[in-house]
């Protein structure tokens, strides 16, 4: 069912399915019934294969943990099981709390109905086992939002120590339709079904079983149920988790870790080459551009960001394009640094372990090197091309500092007239929005300018949801175009975009020291829209394919998912590598041998540059690829928190986020058998074993008679 399973029909569950169905009993969950099915990959000759659907296009709800809290969700150990309810509207949920007569149930939710007063009033109720929940298509119009209110609370900047009058985002609510349910811990689990021929399957064995046939009586078995198992080895908090993986790990040859940190890496490059071995002197000043890669969701591993990162860094991306081709750019004053954040969702992890790196001089640059910081956050949702200016009013009562910043003002109108985007300041005093720029003023006072498409509140509505897709940010298609056809299609949001990124090279060109020759740098539409397809609907196209070594074929695939996770590099950590590489590198004229061993190729800096040996464009018509070797200046700098550095995993200055690890996930569905048959069974079963054991007694006792065999002769005395 799904990909390479039975193609379904039009005809309900019990005209394709007529009864009566074979009873398997003794089998757990016990006495569950054969599910009809034709022949397929659900079906086989085994009786569990007949016996159980499995759900294989689902997405788990699973535990994480910080130094004071667990979230998430888990079933037990062996998974939890009921009989399944379907709930479409609100009223429906009264059958599954009160009335239904047969507990515990596993609601199926429509995803308009998926909120924090339905999730609230399930988790507070013994009669409800588990929760599988199908998407709303299209997304549910009042928006949605599981994240936090108040983003990354307590890791910006803003405290009791500075700036309290915007701590805790006092008078500026960033995500106001934030329901906060992603930090909730629920004892049930809960799933995303991702496969509407599922979700139907899942209805359609509901109605024909679980729906009275008589309106007010209890309906008959057998009942259709679901089993959903997502059991998390990871309790109570990161301290905990942690000190007991610790233990494991001095004492036992084969630990059992129960959780990771989430990890990565950042991904930065530089306009001029960067000695990534060396240290720029105090003197030398770079412009950082930087933005952040990672989103989240509920559910593990559906994480679109389309506009919380990916609308962001492809315009990062961009912008590096443009000002490396532009004329002059490497012999600017000032060099610029771009950077790409990983886990900056989870309280800035990336952000705050580049800080870290700077203080304790395990990376190139130190913070004094920084003389200006432009971020962009969520910049997709544009209303009139205008963008916003964000600055920190604190660090702006220093004169100095205010002065630096009114120049990156000022350089920023100045390119955003010639570039088609309108750039405004709010107008009134209020904080940062939640940045990596944040992680950098705890450190430093740093002029720097944050741009958005939000004034105060988020323009998106979908922010930390499985909803913020292409669509959320507008992209749309005429119907009829291939893949490849809709690669290369400009939409209107790459066209925005363009003008973003275009206004952003020109400005940091300005800011480089760069005199004459801005209005000349343009972002190019084309490279846009091809990155808003890799990042957001097909990552396994054309281009993205031979930008990528010929060992990375498996990180390519459709809708990419832009969540941190602990195994890294991540696979959108690994193309943004690669895209970045071959948009500011060059190709250099290297064997396959000398490219992967640069260190033996006379002349190729190794310190300076790194060089990918790239699949390259196919070959005309053919199916073979014209290879090649690329040289840049990316380099990935570790995305791992401090806290874990410093074994500090009660901190709360750095991020503790820890991720559980479990042995099994997995969803089915299957018909159950009344209580009366379960017993009855088991009398039966107890009977038929009394009974054989009787037989085989007496059987044993008059073996001799039985079968004819002597005697044993008795005892022999002498």
């Amino acid at each position: 069912f799904g990909a390479g399973g039975v193609k379904r029909t039009g005809k309900g569950f019990l005209s394709r399915f007529p009864g009566p169905f074979p009873v398997f009993p003794g089998v757990s969950p016990a006495h569950a019934r054969c599910f009809p099915v034709p022949s397929g990959p659900c079906c086989g000759n085994s009786v569990h294969r007949k016996i159980y659907i499995p759900l294989n296009h689902t997405a788990p709800c699973v535990r994480l943990l910080n130094a004071t809290h667990q979230i998430g969700c888990q079933s037990s150990l062996s998974g939890d099981t009921g009989v399944i309810h379907v709930v479409e509207k609100k009223e429906d949920l009264e059958w599954a709390l009160s009335t239904g007569p047969n507990p515990p149930y596993m609601i199926l939710l429509d995803g308009n109905l998926f909120s924090r007063s339905v999730l609230m009033q399930l988790k507070g109720t013994s009669r409800i086992s588990g929760l599988a929940v199908a998407a709303a298509s299209p997304a549910p119009s009042q928006g949605f939002s599981p994240g936090l209110k108040c983003p990354n609370d307590g890791f910006g900047v803003y405290s009791d120590a500075y700036g309290p009058q915007f701590a805790h985002c006092n008078g500026s609510e960033w995500n106001p339709g934030g329901s906060g349910v992603s930090y909730e811990d629920f004892p049930f689990p809960i799933f995303l079904l991702q496969d509407a021929n599922e979700t139907q399957l899942i209805k359609e064995c509901y109605q024909a079983h679980n729906i009275p046939r008589v309106p007010g009586s209890p309906p008959e078995f057998p009942l259709c149920a679901m089993q959903l198992l997502s059991h998390m080895h990871a309790a109570a908090s990161t301290v905990t988790c942690m000190r007991r993986s610790l233990l494991q790990s001095a004492f036992s040859i084969n630990p059992e870790i129960v959780c990771d940190p989430l990890l990565d890496y950042n991904v930065w490059s530089s306009l001029q080459p960067i000695n990534a071995s060396g240290r720029l002197q105090p003197s030398q000043q770079v412009v950082l551009a930087a933005t952040r890669v990672d989103s989240h969701s509920f559910f593990w591993n559906v994480a679109p960001g389309a506009e919380a990162a990916v609308g962001s860094f492809v315009a990062l991306l961009a912008a590096a394009q443009a000002l490396q081709e532009a004329p002059g750019s490497q012999r600017l004053p000032r060099n610029v640094l771009f950077v790409f954040f990983q886990g900056e969702t989870f309280d800035y992890i990336g952000s705050s372990r580049l800080v870290f790196d700077m203080e304790q001089e395990k990376f190139p640059l130190r913070l004094e090197n920084i003389g200006a910081f432009l971020e962009l956050g969520q910049v997709s949702l544009q209303n009139s091309s205008e963008l916003w200016m964000h600055t920190d009013p604190v660090s702006r009562r220093n004169q100095s500092v205010d002065s630096q910043v009114q120049i990156l003002l000022d350089v920023l109108r100045r390119n955003g007239s010639s570039s088609g985007v309108s750039l405004q300041e709010p107008g009134f005093s209020q904080p940062l929005p939640p940045s990596s720029f944040q992680r950098f003023l705890r450190s430093r006072s740093i002029p720097g300018v944050v741009l958005s498409d939000h004034r105060a509140a988020f323009h998106n509505r979908y922010f930390q949801s499985i909803y913020d897709t292409a669509e959320n940010i507008g992209m749309r298609y005429p119907e009829g175009l291939s893949p490849e056809e809709q690669l290369e299609f400009v939409t209107d949001t790459a066209k925005a975009l363009t003008q973003v990124a275009t206004l952003l090279a020109r400005a940091l060109f300005s800011l480089a020291g760069g005199t004459t020759g801005s209005e000349s740098i343009q972002a190019d539409p084309r490279t846009v829209t091809r990155l808003l397809y890799g990042f957001l609907l097909n990552s396994n196209n054309s281009w993205f394919q031979s930008l990528i070594k010929p060992d990375q074929k498996g990180i390519l695939g459709p809708f990419p998912q832009h969540y941190v996770a602990v195994s890294s590099p991540t696979n959108t950590t690994q193309l943004l590598q690669a895209v970045l590489g071959n948009l500011t590198g060059a190709s250099v004229n290297l064997s396959r041998e000398q490219c992967q061993s640069p260190g033996k190729a006379p002349g190729t800096q190794p310190e300076l540059y790194e060089y990918w040996w790239v699949q390259g464009p196919l070959d005309g018509n053919s199916t073979s690829r014209v290879a090649g070797c690329v040289r840049s200046g990316v380099r990935l700098s570790p995305a791992l928190s401090p806290a874990f550095e410093l074994r500090r995993w009660d901190s709360r200055e750095f991020s503790t986020w820890t991720e559980s690890r479990w042995k099994d996930i997995r969803a089915r569905i299957f018909l159950v058998a009344s209580r009366e048959l379960e017993l009855l069974t088991l009398a039966l079963g107890v009977l038929v074993l009394l009974l054989s054991l009787l037989c085989t007694f007496l059987i044993n006792s008059k073996a001799s008679v039985l079968f004819g065999l002597p005697a044993p002769p008795g005892a022999s005395g002498y």
